[in-house]
């Protein structure tokens, strides 16, 4: 059997070289633009995502009512909430922290000529806190499936699974279907495997083609501090955690994140990667499925530690762009609008945008600026979004293992594989 993840990262790194060749040498024929870049290779990549987001709610509903019947009680999963969420705001707030602090110590955009550039920007605004409370209850379930609303899935999933434990041998029945459904969708996780790579290739490609390198070069320092928060969150906070609150082995979770890290970056979705998330934290890190099927797919919806580091440097480029002071109380503001944020607008689309557009509200900076680091935002989004899912994976971890939820004979074991093609 061969690796899916070394296949993987050949395709990346093919798909790079082809895009920065074509982005070179063959962006100006119309020919090659058309029928390669938005042809085959975006159709290949949509395809791609289409399939792993055509398993997202079939996966989250049923994995999640197999994994609520399972905690045995509802002060398990009250208590299971409490740390998932706590953990998750947590990190976001050293996310941002880690962000503020090495942006204020670099300074980008320090220098950067916004007058030469075409700074329009509409921001969406933000719904009221109330309103997104409201809007975690489905009024219509299957329409919440239909238009793939996380949070509302996840409620109604809580509520059937309770209801199966409660409805007794009655439920147990239900209960078997939902077991053997959870096993077919698995084998349809795999299936969809075998095709990554191809689907990875494209979607690399189609992005390096359309963007290029030169692209970044005026945004470097932007680019490059960001890179450094996100590394630094990544490979330090996240290890650190791991360590100190769950005495686990952080280069054995970091190997074994690679799957659904490689995904994250790919397809630059946490949500398209929950069905690799789920997979890997079970099988590979060992992990209970009572505890995974609730705090990935919570995790994919408001922990967004990626996207807060995005909002500190950010704040800190566009108001030296604008020359614009902040003071002590205006990276306070930062710091607690990106935390509160991350869950407040977590079912809204767009959320990196409209979070951002509501921090610069908040300490008074021209929300115009965004139209400046819209053009590196998508390769800067592929590797936030990896670092949202690492997130998502490690407090997985340390939450089992509070829970007791942890085989710590997998998590060590090497050979202890998730997703395989022959």
């Amino acid at each position: 059997m061969q690796n899916l993840t070394r296949k993987i990262m050949i395709a990346m790194m093919l798909g790079a070289l082809v895009g920065i060749a074509i982005n070179g040498w063959f962006k100006d024929i119309d020919t090659v633009d058309r029928f390669l870049t938005n042809g085959v290779f975006y159709v290949l990549g949509a395809i791609f995502i289409a399939s792993l987001k055509m398993l997202v709610v079939p996966l989250v509903f049923v994995s999640l009512v197999g994994g609520v019947t399972s905690l045995g009680s509802l002060s398990a999963l009250g208590r299971m909430s409490v740390k998932a969420i706590a953990l998750y705001l947590m990190t976001t707030m050293i996310a941002v922290s880690i962000a503020l602090s090495l942006a204020v110590s670099i300074g980008p955009g320090a220098g950067f000529d916004a007058g030469t550039q075409s700074v329009t920007y509409v921001g969406k605004e933000a719904p009221p806190f109330a309103e997104v409370l409201i809007d975690m209850v489905p009024s219509n379930p299957i329409q919440a499936m239909a238009s793939g609303n996380m949070l509302q899935i996840i409620l109604f999933a809580l509520l059937f699974g309770i209801a199966i434990t409660m409805a007794g041998e009655r439920g147990m029945h239900v209960l078997n279907l939902f077991r053997d459904l959870d096993v077919v969708i698995m084998k349809m996780v795999e299936i969809i495997m075998r095709f990554a790579p191809y689907g990875v290739f494209a979607l690399i490609a189609r992005t390096f083609a359309s963007q290029g390198l030169e692209l970044i070069l005026p945004l470097l320092s932007y680019f490059l501090t960001l890179s450094a928060a996100l590394g630094i969150h990544a490979f330090i906070v996240y290890p650190v955690i791991l360590k100190s609150l769950a005495n686990l082995n952080p280069l054995v979770f970091l190997r074994k994140m690679r799957d659904p890290a490689t995904f994250a970056f790919s397809t630059a979705s946490s949500a398209a990667t929950i069905p690799i998330s789920l997979r890997t934290t079970e099988a590979k890190m060992g992990v209970d499925n009572a505890v995974a099927s609730f705090t990935i797919p919570l995790g994919a919806t408001i922990n967004m530690d990626g996207t807060a580091i995005m909002q500190g440097v950010a704040t800190v480029f566009i108001a030296n762009v604008y020359h614009y002071n902040l003071g002590l109380t205006d990276y306070l503001l930062v710091v607690v609008t990106a935390t509160l944020a991350s869950i407040g607008t977590a079912a809204v689309p767009g959320v990196g945008l409209i979070m951002l557009t509501m921090v610069l509200n908040q300490v008074g900076l021209p929300v115009e600026g965004i139209a400046l680091i819209i053009g590196v935002d998508r390769i800067l989004d592929m590797m936030r979004t990896a670092c949202n899912v690492t997130g998502d994976c490690a407090m997985t971890c340390v939450i089992a293992k509070s829970e007791g939820a942890l085989d710590l004979a997998t998590f060590n074991n090497p050979a202890a594989s998730a997703i395989e093609t022959r």
